[in-house]
């Protein structure tokens, strides 16, 4: 993998600056995060208030991965060129503004359009972070930055998931729609943490003159990387790692919540996974060197498959380890799958922004995909029962694919 080594007599994989910046991209993704699950927590109150089916719900759910399906390849591309400080501003920007437009949404149509807004800031957020961990670490550092990063979005579910019933809703008198402002004035308030940290001038000199690198047109990479066949495969996998993901991401509160569990427990409980998340996220990523990547990540989506299988019961002990079994799985999956194709031969730094997109572009199908099967399967049967068992069924699909890539290597 191809390293920025020197620029201007500044190493920025040697520079303390690199910690602050990682602080900032942390921050992005702390947003990201919660701004993906304000809506969970409020499933059944927004539904009710603004007259919508659990059908519509789960389109509502996938509206933003569906913009993103579309603008994560040309915003990857976009961020190549101008560099992250202005890509990553312009993505908390777009986040905001998609949190305030869902304070103002008065039906389907616009709650629709106000969470698809969100698509054109999570891409150059999820292309963003790679990109700029990449240009700031070297060596194991890599895998280090990129699990304390990773632990920002688990750590902004959980405080929308547990805080969002047992917190703001009770200090806003019950008004969901005071609580999406109050994301929204924390997201600006955010953004300009991310501006100051880096208005340095070392950190202007290191975008300016990486961004100036020659390279290779973006139409040349993109057919370069998709004909890498180790490189098709990680995007399959993607697939399936966001539909178990933005599945359990969007619903497991209202899974829960159908066992007879009341709002704010099932908030709390649904904020489990997310523990074991972020403890997952910065203890595996620096287990899993190259040789045991691929091993790891089978034993993930075994995790995977088994937590939907133990979310069926009743019982407290299965449904406990269920939740911690989805939490570990779901923490490290993605972050593996991302350093598996950062490490292809042929992928490289310099083409981390259009390799990040084509990779969330793939995976936001399944970001899509899987939030509105969710609910679409659960107003057929009547229930989750059938939902979970179609995760269940993903994870098998996740575990094929693995065995093809382990024999492309």
């Amino acid at each position: 993998m191809t390293d920025v080594k020197e620029i201007s007599n500044f190493k920025a994989s040697a520079s303390p600056l690199r910690w602050a910046v990682l602080a900032g991209v942390w921050l992005a993704y702390y947003c990201f995060g919660l701004t993906i699950v304000t809506l969970a927590p409020l499933v059944a109150e927004i539904s009710t208030d603004l007259g919508l089916s659990h059908s519509q719900m789960g389109v509502v759910l996938g509206a933003w991965q569906l913009v993103y399906i579309g603008s994560a390849i040309p915003l990857g591309i976009l961020l190549d060129r101008t560099g992250v400080r202005r890509g990553l501003m312009f993505a908390f920007i777009m986040i905001a503004v998609s949190v305030v437009l869902r304070s103002q949404a008065v039906g389907y149509a616009s709650l629709f359009l106000a969470v698809a807004v969100f698509g054109l800031g999570g891409p150059l957020v999820s292309v963003g972070a790679p990109k700029t961990i990449s240009i700031w670490f070297e060596g194991s550092g890599r895998g280090m930055a990129m699990g304390i990063y990773m632990t920002a979005p688990m750590l902004g579910s959980i405080a929308g998931l547990s805080l969002t019933n047992g917190l703001f809703m009770p200090l806003m008198d019950g008004d969901w729609r005071a609580v999406m402002l109050l994301y929204a004035g924390f997201i600006v308030a955010s953004s300009l943490v991310w501006w100051l940290i880096t208005a340095n001038p070392d950190c202007k000199r290191v975008e300016r003159e990486y961004t100036a690198e020659p390279r290779g047109t973006q139409k040349e990479n993109f057919q370069r990387l998709i004909r890498i066949p180790a490189f098709q495969i990680v995007l399959a996998m993607s697939i399936g790692i966001f539909f178990c993901n933005h599945s359990m991401n969007n619903w497991l509160p209202e899974i829960l919540r159908s066992k007879g569990i009341d709002a704010t427990t099932a908030g709390y409980m649904a904020s489990v996974p997310v523990v074991f998340s972020v403890l997952s996220s910065l203890v595996i990523p620096r287990l899993a060197v190259p040789k045991r990547r691929v091993w790891i990540l089978g034993v993930l989506f075994i995790g995977f498959g088994g937590s939907s299988i133990m979310l069926q019961a009743n019982d407290g002990f299965w449904l406990t380890l269920g939740l911690i079994a989805q939490g570990i799985a779901r923490g490290s999956a993605m972050t593996l799958s991302i350093l598996v194709l950062l490490d292809i031969p042929g992928v490289g730094t310099e083409r981390a922004g259009v390799a990040g997109g084509m990779f969330f572009s793939a995976a936001e199908i399944g970001g899509v995909g899987g939030p509105l099967l969710i609910g679409v399967v659960s107003d057929l049967s009547g229930g989750f029962s059938a939902s979970l068992y179609m995760l269940t069924g993903m994870s098998v699909v996740l575990l094929f694919l693995l065995l093809t890539l382990r024999t492309r290597q």
